[in-house]
Formats: structure tokens, C-alpha cells, sequence
């Protein structure tokens, strides 16, 4: 595909909400104060049904799109098929950006003309109080696939990324109802360095209960994520031993979990898929399909 950048925005800005209204407005005032100003922004409504429609009427310059409820995979991909910058950042609608945030990044790009996808360092804050994330969350710059396997460590609110990027990878997922981004990284993260800029220039906002990430269960999608990326033919040798590697842990564990709480059939589905992974071979069973 050839893109012509000279018609093209520079940076589309996409923010998925769901029944967000209460944060949503400044989300969007973040992206209005940045010192950067060659950007759109698309919102994506996802079906909400609290006043999300009337907080977006007082900015009449975004482009809004309203959808039923289909999740935040078919809302992010629904903001990226009206995107018209050729760098596509996206924001989470109860975070916050700092005020240098886009300047940054496009200078990012300006001068690495190769790179595909970058993301910055956050300021986590639980419940109104800023917490340090754990060593495990820490972020790290290049080829991160096998430091990305225990765990998301790229952020949906911190990446930027040239458009074309998704023209090789694909877009999200829109069966995962969470770790949709964990799967989209694994897919990038095997092939191309996703670079890191070390200055904290996101505010991340958690703690609240309509978290995705506070959903139980969320491993079994991680491990959906790690059976599709071994599956898909793109990692190397040692890439997937260490994604088989990771699936047979992140198994184990649920399995006890399940067995834990009597779901006994189900632990012993998460064992047969398991065992159905040897490291230096992608055959499996086709458990869980």
C-alpha cells in the first residue's frame, strides 16, 4: 500500500469508553493541552448508557463514533478505521497524558524514521494515591517478546504507532474480552522492537471497579493469547519455546486454581493443553478452540 503522508494528519488520537462520562472529559482535555497540534481525535463509544453522549457534545471538534456494546478490541478497531494520521496513538478513557506527550513522540519517529511502534514510562495512580509499579511491571526498550510473556508490560495509553504497522500484524482481537493488548503486543513484540522513551509522560488511573484488568480469570486470556501466538508460525525456535514455556506455567496455574474451586473438568482441560505443547514444535491437540 503507498500512503500519501502530505494529505495525511500526523497523529490520530483514539480513545475507546464505555459508561465512562464521569472521567472521559478529562481524558480528552489531556489530548486538547498538548503542545502539539497536528492530531485528530476519534471517540468511540461503545454503547454506553450514562451521560458519555452529552460530556462529548462540549467538544465539537472530535470525531465521535457510536456503536453497541461490542467491547474495547471492536471499539479500538473501529477507531482505527476512521483514523486518517499516519501515527496512530491511543488513550484509555480513564487516563491521563501530560502535556508533552504527542511532541515527543512524533519527534520520536522524526528521528528514527525505521521505528514502528514506541511507548513512555507512566506515573500509576490506585484510588486518587500514586503507587510504584513492581519490579515485574518494569518496561524495557527493543525486542521484548520474551520479557513481555509473564505479563503486559506495554501500555495501551503510552504506545504510539505508525498506521502501517497494523497492515502487517493485523488489528485487536475482538473474541478476547480482556488481554486483547497483551495479544496485540506478542504479535509485534516477536517481529519488531517496540521502543521505550524513559520519561513518564502518562498518567495511568486504576482502582476503580469497572477495570478490565480487575476482571477474575484474566489468565485463561493470556493463555488464549500465548496459544495463538505459538500457533501462528511467527516465532523463532527460541521465541516459542519460551511462549510454550510461559503457557505451561501460566496453565498450571489456573488449573490449580480451577481445581481449588471444584472446577475439576476444567483444570484438567487446562492440563491437556498443557501437555499437548513440547518446546521446539507448534502441534497441539486443539484443546480449547
Amino acid at each position: 500500500m503507498i500512503y500519501d503522508y502530505s494529505s495525511m494528519t500526523t497523529v490520530s488520537v483514539i480513545i475507546p469508553t464505555y459508561n465512562r462520562a464521569w472521567v472521559l472529559g478529562e481524558a480528552v482535555e489531556s489530548v486538547m493541552a498538548q503542545d502539539y497540534h497536528d492530531f485528530e481525535i476519534v471517540v468511540v463509544d461503545d454503547g454506553s448508557t450514562d451521560n458519555t453522549f452529552e460530556i462529548l457534545q462540549a467538544f465539537p471538534e472530535i470525531l465521535v463514533v457510536r456503536q453497541e456494546t461490542q467491547g474495547v478490541s471492536a471499539a479500538r478497531n473501529a477507531g482505527i478505521e476512521r483514523a486518517s494520521g499516519r501515527l496512530i496513538a491511543f488513550l484509555d478513557s480513564d487516563d491521563l497524558w501530560l502535556p508533552a506527550k504527542l511532541s515527543t513522540q512524533v519527534a520520536f519517529f522524526d528521528a528514527s524514521p525505521d521505528a514502528l511502534i514506541c511507548q513512555t514510562e507512566e506515573t500509576w495512580i490506585r484510588n486518587s494515591l500514586r503507587v510504584n509499579p513492581k519490579k515485574r511491571h518494569k518496561k524495557f526498550s527493543g525486542m521484548i517478546f520474551e520479557r513481555s510473556l509473564e505479563l503486559c508490560i506495554v501500555s495501551p495509553s503510552a504506545v504510539m504507532m505508525r498506521s502501517l504497522l497494523f497492515d502487517e500484524i493485523g488489528r485487536f482481537d475482538e473474541t478476547l474480552p480482556v488481554c486483547e493488548d497483551y495479544d496485540l503486543w506478542l504479535r509485534i513484540a516477536c517481529r519488531f522492537p517496540i521502543y521505550l522513551i524513559d520519561i513518564p509522560l502518562v498518567i495511568k488511573r486504576g482502582g476503580h471497579p469497572d477495570q478490565l484488568s480487575r476482571k477474575r480469570g484474566i489468565d485463561r486470556y493470556r493463555i488464549q493469547a500465548l496459544k495463538k501466538i505459538i500457533e501462528s508460525g511467527l516465532l523463532s525456535p527460541g521465541q516459542c519455546d519460551a511462549a510454550v514455556a510461559a503457557l505451561q506455567e501460566k496453565c498450571g496455574i489456573y488449573a490449580a486454581g480451577c481445581t481449588k474451586r471444584g472446577r475439576i473438568a476444567e483444570a484438567d482441560d487446562y492440563m491437556h493443553l498443557s501437555s499437548s505443547f513440547r518446546r521446539g514444535t507448534t502441534v497441539s491437540t486443539g484443546v480449547l478452540e
